[in-house]
């Protein structure tokens, strides 16, 4: 889940990892002689990002690159660039404004369209707390003849207090937040149509009250609307197509059912040339998150049959371009597969074998051309800080557009390895990255720091630039620590078998996943086993007193941060996917719960929150800082009185301050 999202990881190993799965990066200069981390170039500082060349395709065609703060155009065919400066959008726009909404035409001309008398009432803004893939509340019909948009209604939805501690008395405001078991919001689609200023309902309650209204998309003619239809327990869905005219329901082209969930994350991909043919992204049907080519009657058929989990990428109506674990789950590579035959329906396609477009190892972000002509692809590996080619549609490069220099090769970075270790029911390889200390010496034991997050919609480990480690890692590598990061089963990219493995007791297999690799640890010579700690925050803040407080006699010295305490007071969306609604998992919900576990607390831990928290909102933290009074337990407590969930700016640099101290103080 993004929001339950803060990453601070890093790992090394070195003497254990094996010839299939070692990558390491040690660098050609010696640390040494380089200069070590400080803590505002850790938080704060841009200039050690290898390179800040972005890239992106218009619709015109026009490669757009950004670099320095500028945007030039840059002419494929002659390899030239010049400035650019986007021209003001003339088109029609919509926006709320006091939970209704607004048109604005080309001249500046204002017309309300939907107008909220009710305070609990807001049209026109994302739902759900951004679950399933939503990210905005307005959806333009391609040819802008209509408007379709969110009603969201959360008039029996429960308020929490923040506090805000800057006015002159202090202050309380209240926010909405729907919490596990409780009243949820009742969403709605409607859909405005200019020419007329009609306003239709869309019949999309199939599930009552609590329905789900997710990925909407419009056919390019604008004649069919789309939704992914969702049930409150998530384990039910339908992908319906309905009349944008009047609202009403045409069909249920696709229907879905899990007995522990269903979670719809993409729009639908239409072919090119059709306006009733298109591409379709499940993991519910074949185990991996794959795409299926569809048509209006319900005819469905799997395109991309491998076992890994895939993306769209983009498609010309000969070719649909892809990217995919497939080479490994650390990887992310660009293929292509030719559909012929789509003229006479989905039925009669045939398609062609895969074909990968990109070759070298490591991670690739691609970016095709509104025509799939060409593609940006940009690229790192663990070695390699980023390289950005221009490729034409077959993968072959046209010009390289940036080779990086590696923006560390001043400092004293030491080196970073990547390896598996088995998850603890043995059926997968779990990645890890590992960091050595500076000047690390076999010889001496050396205290251990394990970053963990661990929960769903999370990969720290890949094959990228660095290995996906934020600088913080490196900076307590420097001051003597082996850093160490690590992929367990619940995380994404590796099929819904391993992400499903935490369903109804989120943290169980975790929580065995990590151990796993803190064995390995402990068997390496020069690993301390009695100075082992750990760190997360949010989903990770939850992992940290879990693992501290389930395993006291390993973890010496724990800082949680914004931590789930229990998943009663987390949201309806994300909380009743992963354990069920508290009514029929009673004992999911008390076997995960952490307040239980505070009286098991035996090391050093330290909690911080910010105390304006909306998305792991302060009842968790102070809820279990309570049962540690209760218990008679020590533990330490930092708020951050103004932060909201990532504390950011000078507030973070303070922050990691205290949780550097920490492990300095105690560990």
């Amino acid at each position: 889940m993004k929001k339950l999202y803060m990453v601070l990881g890093f790992l090394c190993l070195g003497l254990t990892l094996t010839a299939q799965s070692g990558i390491v990066n040690t660098r050609q200069a010696n640390p040494q002689d380089g200069k070590v981390l400080t803590m505002e170039e850790t938080i704060l500082s841009s200039e050690l990002s290898p390179a800040n060349l972005r890239c992106t395709w218009n619709g015109n065609g026009q490669l757009m690159i950004h670099k320095d703060g500028k945007w030039q155009s840059y002419d494929v065919a002659t390899g030239t660039t010049q400035e650019y400066r986007p021209a003001a959008s003339r088109k029609m726009s919509a926006y709320t404004k006091d939970q209704s909404l607004w048109l604005r035409d080309k001249d500046g001309n204002e017309k309300l369209i939907a107008r909220s008398e009710d305070k609990n009432i807001t049209y026109g803004q994302y739902t759900s707390r951004n679950e399933f893939g939503i990210e905005e509340g307005v959806f333009w019909a391609p040819d802008s003849s209509k408007v379709a948009f969110y009603r969201k209604d959360e008039s029996k939805v429960t308020t929490f207090p923040l506090l805000d501690i800057t006015t002159r008395t202090g202050s309380l405001k209240e926010i909405k937040y729907p919490m596990a078991g409780m009243d949820s919001e009742n969403v709605q689609l409607w859909v405005y149509d200019i020419a007329s200023g009609e306003t239709a309902k869309i019949e999309g309650g199939d599930f009552g009250y609590d329905t789900y209204l997710t990925n909407i998309t419009w056919a390019p003619d604008a004649s069919r609307i789309y939704i992914q239809v969702l049930d409150r327990s998530q384990k039910h869905q339908k992908l319906n197509s309905y009349d944008p005219a009047d609202g009403s329901v045409i069909n249920t082209i696709a229907t879905e059912d899990n007995e522990k969930y269903v979670e719809p994350m993409d729009p639908l991909y239409f072919i090119k040339g059709y306006n009733d043919i298109f591409l379709y992204r499940t993991a519910n049907r074949d185990g991996y998150r794959n795409l299926y080519l569809c048509d209006n009657s319900g005819n469905i058929r799997r395109l991309t049959s491998v076992d890994a989990d895939v993306a769209y990428a983009g498609n010309d109506g000969k070719y649909v371009y892809y990217t995919s674990a497939e080479v490994s789950p650390v990887e992310n590579h660009l293929f292509r597969i030719e559909i012929k035959g789509i003229k006479k329906g989905v039925a009669k396609a045939t398609f062609g074998k895969a074909q990968r477009l990109t070759e070298e190892s490591g991670w690739h972000d691609v970016a095709l051309s509104p025509d799939c002509s060409y593609f940006t692809d940009s690229w790192s590996s663990l070695t390699t800080p980023r390289v950005v080619d221009l490729c034409t549609a077959d993968g072959k490069t046209v010009r390289n557009l940036l080779t990086a220099e590696d923006p560390t090769m001043a400092y004293a970075y030491t080196e970073i390895s990547l390896g598996t270790v088995k998850s603890a029911d043995g059926q997968y390889d779990n990645w890890y990255r590992l960091i050595k200390p500076k000047d690390f010496d076999p010889s001496k034991k050396y205290p251990v720091i394990v970053y963990v997050y661990g929960g769903p919609h999370s990969q720290m480990v890949q094959n990228t630039y660095m290995a996906q480690l934020r600088r913080w890692e490196m900076y307590m590598a420097q001051r003597g620590y082996l850093v160490y990061v690590q992929d367990n089963r619940g995380t994404q990219n590796r099929g819904l078998a391993f992400e499903q493995a935490i369903h109804g007791q989120c943290g169980q297999a975790e929580m065995a996943d990590q151990m796993e690799g803190v064995k390995m640890l402990m068997d390496l010579p020069y690993v301390d086993k009695d100075r082992i700690g750990v760190h997360g925050w949010s989903y990770g803040g939850f992992m940290t007193i879990s693992l501290i407080t389930n395993y006291p006699d390993v973890f010496k010295v724990g800082v949680a941060g914004g931590p789930v305490i229990d998943w009663k007071w987390y949201e309806v969306m994300y909380g009743e996917r992963y354990m069920d609604h508290p009514d029929t998992n009673p004992e999911g919900y008390a076997k995960t719960s952490l307040i239980n576990k505070a009286k098991d607390l035996k090391g050093k831990l330290l909690i911080c929150q910010g105390a304006v928290d909306p998305v792991v909102v302060w009842e968790h933290s102070l809820s279990f800082i309570r049962e540690c009074i209760k218990n008679n337990v020590q533990v330490d407590y930092f708020p951050y009185p103004c932060a909201e969930h990532n504390v950011m700016g000078k507030d973070r640099v303070h922050l990691h301050d205290k949780i550097s101290m920490y492990f300095e103080d105690y560990l």
